[in-house]
C-alpha cells in the first residue's frame, strides 16, 4: 500500500497537543503511533468512560472510531484547502472491555477518494481479541475562508 501519512513530519505529541481539552481528553484517548498508513491510539476502561456495569460504554467506542478516522483524514488531505468532516460512523460491538483494562486503536483506510474517504478502525483488549469494529465516512469539502 502507498505511504499516506507524512510520517517525518507528523509527531503523537504534537497530535495529543492538538487534541487536549477536548472529548479525547474526556475519554481518556491518546495517540500513541503513527506509521505510513495506519494510526493507533489507546485507552484505560475507567470511570471516564465506562457504562453503569463498569464495562467500556459502546457510545466510547464511537467515539474512538471518530477520533481517529476523522483525524486520520485530516492528515492525508492539504489542510490549507480542504477539511474532512464526519458524514456516517457505524460500529459493531464482540465483547466487553472491564474497567481497568487498556483497549488499544488503530484506523486504515478502507477508500481515501477526492471527496470521500472511507476509515475502519479496530478495538482490541490487551489478548488481541476484538472489542468493537467499525467504519466512518468523511467528506471532503473546501475549507471556508
Amino acid at each position: 500500500m502507498e505511504a499516506l501519512f507524512d510520517t517525518a513530519n507528523i509527531s503523537i505529541e504534537a497530535l495529543n497537543a492538538r487534541c487536549e481539552n477536548t472529548l479525547n481528553t474526556a475519554i481518556g484517548l491518546s495517540f500513541t503511533k503513527i506509521d505510513e498508513s495506519r494510526l493507533y491510539a489507546e485507552l484505560e476502561v475507567s470511570t471516564k468512560n465506562c457504562q453503569p456495569l463498569g464495562h467500556l460504554n459502546g457510545g466510547t467506542s464511537l467515539a474512538t472510531i471518530e477520533i481517529l478516522g476523522s483525524l486520520a483524514a485530516n492528515l492525508v488531505i492539504d489542510g490549507t484547502l480542504f477539511v474532512a468532516v464526519g458524514q456516517q460512523v457505524n460500529a459493531h460491538h464482540f465483547r466487553p472491555a472491564l474497567m481497568g483494562e487498556r483497549v488499544f486503536a488503530e484506523a486504515q483506510a478502507l477508500h481515501v477518494g477526492k471527496k470521500s474517504h472511507v476509515w475502519e478502525v479496530v478495538i482490541v483488549n490487551s489478548k488481541g481479541k476484538v472489542v468493537c469494529k467499525g467504519t466512518i465516512t468523511m467528506a471532503v469539502i473546501p475549507r471556508a475562508v
